[in-house]
Order: structure tokens, then C-alpha cells, then sequence
């Protein structure tokens, strides 16, 4: 079994995918970026990281291979376990695992291990088809040098005033005057009638309306209590499952125990496997969701597990 095939075919749907036993390796977004001194365009991508401390199964890697391999459950947590015994067993030896697509491991002089992601490849979907590109300089033309010289060299004309037709505008801008004075008290006696007319016309309107008000006041004779339903939707892709039934009365159960210990707990439909799933909640962002899981795990339920899928409407 080739297990970095299956853990590569998750990294392009999720941003966690836990290997039990052994670690998770992590895809974390980062935004498209430009070197400016060597003038290269970095498209956007998931940039992967290995955090050892997360080992519990979650069920996402074990399910993907029992779905592909037509598979019980049971024997694809056997396949991953043999296959994580023996990366242990070349680690311990000092030899460097190379897994297709996602990177190398490595342990230090601490026991620790290191992990070197492949460059190779990008998880980011939103980003298929962008590679990076350098581009060459750019030479722009500066011109100012050339408009300072010519600035300086240009002649200076003065046109002389005509002193013939001094009288002339004189008279024209007396008249311009006399025709603003005018313009002006015209526009404020026309303005002064619009807005007594306006003022009429609300007066009116505003009787009417109370007319009409109280009548419909009075036509309404037994009017009907205002009913007001508390319905609380539920909203977000990332869900804390708490478990799976084949019988639905079954799941019915387990949703009022866990809404009778507080929980917002709902079915969410049926998995691959025609299972009814039990979630304790759903949530918008998967940090909400990863710190619920957390308390969960520390206080109910030791194999909840975290399940990313966009519902249906």
C-alpha cells in the first residue's frame, strides 16, 4: 500500500490529514507574493507542515483507503498501522523517507522528526494552472530632463491691451451684473412658491394617510396574537461527529441524549456507507470547530472526530 498516494488525493479536498500513530501533516494557505529583486511571481498555494503531536485517528485517512480499496474499515486501520511501523523501523535507522509529493522525513539528534515539504506540488485548487514566472526590467523613458531644457529655452510672448476696447468690456460687465441681480431674485421668488405648494401638498397627504389609518383601526375587528417560532439554523462546513448508525431510530437516540447534555446535536444525513451521522455541532471557521473537539474529547466522547463537507441546502 501506498500510503502517501492516499494521504496526497486528501491534502487536495482537507487542511489536516492525520496518519494514527504517527503525525498529521497540515496544508496552511498563503497569498501570492513577488520578489522584487529578482522580479519572480509566486502564485497562491498550500504550504504543508508535519506536527507529530497529532495522532489520534480521526477516522478521514482510514475511511478514504477502505472506499478506494473496497475494504473493511477494520483492515484499512490494520493496513495504516503496518505501514507506520515500518517508517518507524527506517526513521529509527537513521534512513530518510521520501513520500511522493508531500516531502521528506527525518529524525534528529533529539528523536524528533523532521519534515522537509516538496516543492513540487501545490494543493491550493483555487490556484491550478499558475506557476511561478520572472519577469524582465522594465525600462521607463524619463522625459524630465528634456521639458526643464526646452522650459528654459522657450520665448516669452506678451500680447499689449487695447486700449480701444477698455469701454467696451466695461459696459458688458455692467450689464452681466444687472442680469445676475435679476437671475437671482426671479430663482428666489419661483423657489419661495415651490416650496409653499410642497408644504400644501404634504399637509394634505399627511391628513389623508391618518384618515386611512384610523379607519383600518377600526375594520380590524379580532386581530390574530403574534406567534414568534425560536428557530436556531445551524450553519458551517466543519462538524464534530459523534457517531454513525445503520438504524435511524437508533441516531434519533443519540441526538436528544446529547441535546438533553446541552449539546446542539442534529443528524446530518447519511455517509458513504449509508450510515445516519450524529454531529454535537457545526461550525463556520475550523478553529471554532478544532477547540469544541478538544473540550469534547476531554470531557465526553474520546473518539469524536472531525468531519469537513459543505451540506446541501
Amino acid at each position: 500500500m501506498q500510503l502517501e498516494t492516499y494521504i496526497s488525493d486528501l491534502l487536495y479536498r482537507y487542511d489536516c490529514v492525520t496518519v494514527p500513530n504517527f503525525g498529521a501533516f497540515l496544508a496552511n494557505r498563503v497569498s501570492a507574493k513577488l520578489n522584487d529583486s529578482t522580479h519572480t511571481f509566486y502564485p497562491p498555494k498550500k504550504v504543508l507542515s508535519f506536527n507529530e503531536q497529532l495522532q489520534n485517528n480521526d477516522g478521514l485517512l482510514a475511511n478514504y483507503i477502505a472506499e478506494v480499496e473496497k475494504i473493511p474499515y477494520t483492515t484499512a486501520t490494520d493496513k495504516i498501522a503496518k505501514q507506520v511501523k515500518s517508517i518507524k523501523s527506517y526513521l529509527v535507522e537513521g534512513e530518510t523517507i521520501q513520500l511522493e509529493n508531500i516531502g521528506e522525513l527525518l529524525l534528529n539528534k533529539d528523536g524528533k522528526i523532521l519534515f522537509d515539504p516538496s516543492p513540487d506540488i501545490n494543493y491550493l485548487t483555487d490556484a491550478f494552472g499558475l506557476s511561478q514566472f520572472t519577469s524582465t526590467d522594465v525600462n521607463r523613458e524619463v522625459y524630465k530632463e528634456k521639458v526643464e531644457a526646452v522650459e528654459a529655452s522657450a520665448p516669452l510672448a506678451f500680447t499689449p491691451e487695447k486700449r480701444s476696447n477698455y469701454n467696451w468690456l466695461k459696459y458688458a460687465a455692467t450689464a452681466v451684473i444687472i442680469l445676475g441681480i435679476a437671475g437671482f431674485g426671479a430663482s428666489y421668488y419661483y423657489n419661495d412658491k415651490v416650496e409653499n405648494h410642497n408644504q400644501l401638498a404634504q399637509e394634505e397627504a399627511n391628513s389623508q394617510l391618518d384618515a386611512k389609518v384610523q379607519e383600518a383601526t377600526f375594520v380590524i375587528s379580532n386581530p390574530l396574537p403574534a406567534a414568534t417560532l425560536p428557530i436556531e439554523k445551524q450553519i458551517g462546513n466543519y462538524h464534530i461527529v459523534a457517531g454513525a448508525f445503520r438504524v435511524e431510530a437508533n441516531s434519533d437516540k443519540k441526538v436528544n441524549q446529547l441535546r438533553d447534555k446541552g449539546y446542539k446535536a442534529r443528524k446530518i444525513g447519511k455517509n458513504r456507507f449509508g450510515l445516519h451521522e450524529v454531529v454535537y455541532s457545526s461550525f463556520e471557521n475550523r478553529t471554532d470547530a478544532q477547540r469544541e473537539l478538544y473540550k469534547i474529547r476531554r470531557e465526553h466522547n474520546r473518539d469524536a472526530w472531525l468531519l469537513i463537507r459543505k451540506l446541501d441546502k
